[in-house]
């Protein structure tokens, strides 16, 4: 099977909702994995399931938002 870019793949990488999700569940994720080095007064203002919480609700955003048709790439 050839991979192959979609025709408007610049469209879709600077206008598409889930890609600007999937961007968010990155930083997240890379936060998340920085709380070990992140002093422990400041880990301790937010509770320990907050991050995951968070990650997974942009992760389901990300998924849903590539579902739905997103006017502004169809222009």
């Amino acid at each position: 099977m050839k991979v192959r870019l979609i025709e408007d793949w610049k469209s879709v990488l600077t206008r598409a909702w889930s890609v600007r999700l999937i961007l968010l569940t990155g930083l997240l994720s890379g936060l998340q994995a920085a709380l070990g080095v992140i002093p422990f007064e400041f880990v301790q203002l937010l509770p320990a399931w907050v991050w995951p919480v968070v990650t997974l609700l942009v992760s389901a955003g990300a998924l849903i938002s590539r579902l739905v048709l997103q006017e502004a790439l169809r222009k």
